[in-house]
């Protein structure tokens, strides 16, 4: 980082008011994000998550668990039917 040099204390005074500012904007993001945080960790919105992941995931390998489930419901109806 460079040093950097005043001329004057009107030089100072103006990046000490822009340092502020910056200070102030980054505060003000910290504490909407945290509200944002603080508002999406509710128990509907985590379990709404979960249960959205969890149907997500079902459905993107229904593909694959159907066949390979299949012949054990058709075993279990045939060896129903033959009474075993």
């Amino acid at each position: 980082m460079e040093v950097k040099k005043y001329s004057s204390y009107a030089e100072i005074e103006k990046d000490l008011e822009i340092l502020k500012l910056q200070k102030e904007i980054n505060y003000q993001k910290l504490v909407l994000s945290f509200q944002k945080t603080k508002e999406s960790i509710t128990p509907e919105n985590v379990l709404g998550g979960i249960f959205s992941s969890f149907k997500d995931y079902i459905s993107n390998s229904y593909g694959s668990i159907l066949p390979s489930i299949l012949p054990f419901i058709i075993n279990w109806f045939l060896n129903k039917k033959r009474g075993n």
